[in-house]
């Protein structure tokens, strides 16, 4: 029983004509379905969640760190500072500001916890990389068998990252 309860993953049927609307306002924010289908959720969170809830603050956390980096990534690529390792260096650039390494931090510690949790960094990274490659138009980078390119490093707030490319114009 546990372990369906801590299951992330659920399935929704809707109607076509409710999908296709919904698929329509994702498009129209830059967002993937499922992204938005959480964002719906946490909205309802936020909006219902009573002054002071744990879980609200994580999430107005973790959307402070998304808008953070979407936005530094935007800069950043704007300065030239594009290259195959522009997801490891925005994220290096982003926790060099105080503000956000502290935002960063409740974002990825568990509600009523005081250290962060393995797991919810690694969502939160994984989610920041794609937001990364799509808020600049890159895309990942690929061996000549058409297997996606990652680097690794050590003693940064990420271990490992997609390797990105622009596509050629």
């Amino acid at each position: 029983m546990e372990r369906i309860a801590a299951a992330n993953k659920i399935t929704v049927m809707l109607q076509t004509s409710v999908r296709k609307a919904l698929a329509a306002q994702a498009k129209a924010e830059g967002m993937d379905m499922g992204h938005f289908m959480q964002k719906l959720a946490e909205n309802h969170i936020l909006e219902t969640a009573p002054a002071g809830d744990p879980l609200a603050a994580q999430i107005g956390a973790r959307r402070g760190v998304v808008d953070y980096v979407i936005a530094l990534a935007r800069t950043m690529e704007a300065e030239g500072a594009f290259d195959e390792n522009f997801i490891l260096n925005v994220m290096k650039r982003a926790h060099a500001d105080a503000d956000f390494a502290k935002m960063y931090a409740a974002a990825v510690t568990e509600p009523g916890k005081t250290k962060s949790s393995g797991r919810a960094g690694v969502a939160l990274n994984q989610q920041i990389g794609r937001l990364i490659k799509r808020a600049v138009g890159a895309r990942s980078k690929r061996d000549g068998a058409g297997k996606i390119l990652r680097g690794q490093v050590k003693d940064e707030v990420i271990t490992s990252y997609t390797l990105l490319e622009k596509a050629a114009a």
